[in-house]
């Protein structure tokens, strides 16, 4: 990896609050991903399940973890099983996690070989009466890929048809939505990354320059600081194409005049940052780019102070969405018939500000979280706001990732990074 190591500190308390959680005589198993095929023998870059991750810091294919609290064998209570390396593997796809590396990394002190996880499984089996399965429920999932957890969970449930099921994403739902100090560490530590891509590119965008240019200088900037990459497909948007909210081909000329929207961030140690900017091409937004760079600022900035404990998601947004109207009414693009004959379940500000302003976000982008559920201190929320205008052929979305404190309004893990139209016209004519 190219990570610094992490404390294992922080996934012995991960599994703790896990297991805090589970019911008497209960088994919870969890899988890595696959390595995802391509064609050929061409394979995606491997991409840890976060839970395993969550639980054990356990950064490779092929491992399983299983937690049994309540098992009379002591040295069973936490079970990690990892593929089983020699001096082949090690030559022809590099190190691996040795018993002793992988005890290390997690804190768990019984590591088998994955040969030994039927046996050992069967053992656990008969003294327990629930299995917990791990199923995807997030609400933006749309999976179609049949993942190695889902035929893990097809064999257990076929071969031990006698066995309770309870789910574990519940659990993990409230716990990952909650940084420990040292998650909020590795967080900060990429949105640090973010920063310098985004400063660079300050420097490097000019007239004629092309947006997959710009994408090469951010992930030149994020990998030479031990990130693997894009903590997600960049959106690099210049002029109109900063109306199409999920723009990622970036394969247009930059044009004098234009603005260019960011959506772009780096991961750290797979925790993510998520950072949207606008900037000019030519270095300087004209007088109506600037009034509603300036808007969608403000927005950004009221909305923030927003996130505090308490807060409803859902309710959240209605309070922005009335801060955003205020704005587009100021603006000229809207008038107060528009809002007087609004559709309730589609204000009239979602014209030009179409999506949600904030979502969870940690091991994936948009995060574990029940929005159902009230905020609490140490959830890490984007502020993301945007005004969208293809007549006037540009859209601008600014973007933090804040973190709601106990008292009084978030820490923001982005405020070094540039934000302000003056600032980023002084860097840009720096």
């Amino acid at each position: 990896m190219k990570y610094n190591p992490i404390d294992s500190a922080l996934f012995v308390k991960n599994r703790k609050n896990f297991k805090a959680q589970m019911k008497p005589k209960s088994i919870a198993i969890f899988n890595s991903n696959d390595i995802y095929p391509i064609s050929a023998d061409s394979t995606m870059p491997f991409e840890q399940h976060r839970d395993i991750f969550y639980l054990s810091g356990v950064d490779q294919e092929e491992s399983v973890l299983m937690l049994f609290p309540d098992c009379p064998n002591e040295d069973l209570r936490e079970v990690l099983f990892v593929r089983e390396t020699n001096a082949h593997i090690a030559v022809w796809e590099g190190e691996k996690l040795t018993k002793e590396a992988a005890t290390k990394t997690s804190g768990i002190q019984t590591v088998f070989w994955l040969q030994d996880l039927e046996k050992t499984l069967f053992e656990m089996s008969t003294y327990a009466d629930t299995f917990y399965i791990n199923t995807n429920e997030h609400y933006r999932a749309s999976v179609e890929t049949e993942t190695r957890e889902d035929r893990f969970t097809k064999w257990l449930l076929a071969k031990y048809p006698a066995h309770s099921v309870a789910k574990s994403n519940p659990i993990l739902q409230d716990l990952r939505a909650v940084k420990d100090p040292i998650e909020l560490a590795l967080m900060q530590h990429a949105c640090n990354i973010t920063e310098k891509g985004f400063r660079r590119i300050l420097n490097f965008v000019k007239p004629g320059v092309w947006e997959y240019e710009i994408e090469a200088e951010l992930l030149h900037e994020f990998v030479r600081n031990r990130s693997k990459g894009f903590a997600y497909t960049p959106i690099i948007a210049s002029g109109n194409n900063a109306n199409v909210l999920h723009y990622v081909e970036n394969n247009q000329q930059c044009k004098n005049g234009d603005l260019i929207l960011f959506d772009i961030a780096a991961e750290y140690a797979n925790y993510k940052s998520d950072l949207s900017r606008t900037i000019p091409v030519s270095g300087k937004f004209s007088k109506r780019q600037k009034e509603v760079y300036n808007a969608v600022n403000s927005v950004k900035n009221e909305a923030t102070k927003l996130l505090v404990p308490g807060t409803i998601w859902k309710d959240y947004h209605v309070e922005v969405g009335k801060i955003m109207t205020s704005e587009l009414l100021k603006l000229g693009l809207l008038d107060k018939a528009d809002v007087q004959n609004e559709d309730p379940k589609w204000p009239a500000y979602k014209r030009y500000f179409m999506h949600g302003t904030s979502h969870h976000i940690g091991l994936d982008t948009h995060d574990y979280g029940l929005l159902h559920k009230p905020m609490t201190a140490n959830m890490v929320f984007t502020v993301e706001p945007g005004i969208y205008i293809p007549e006037e052929g540009f859209g601008i979305r600014l973007e933090d990732d804040v973190v709601v404190q106990k008292q009084g309004e978030p820490f923001n893990l982005m405020q070094n990074i540039p934000i302000e139209a003056d600032e980023i016209e002084d860097l840009m004519n720096s």
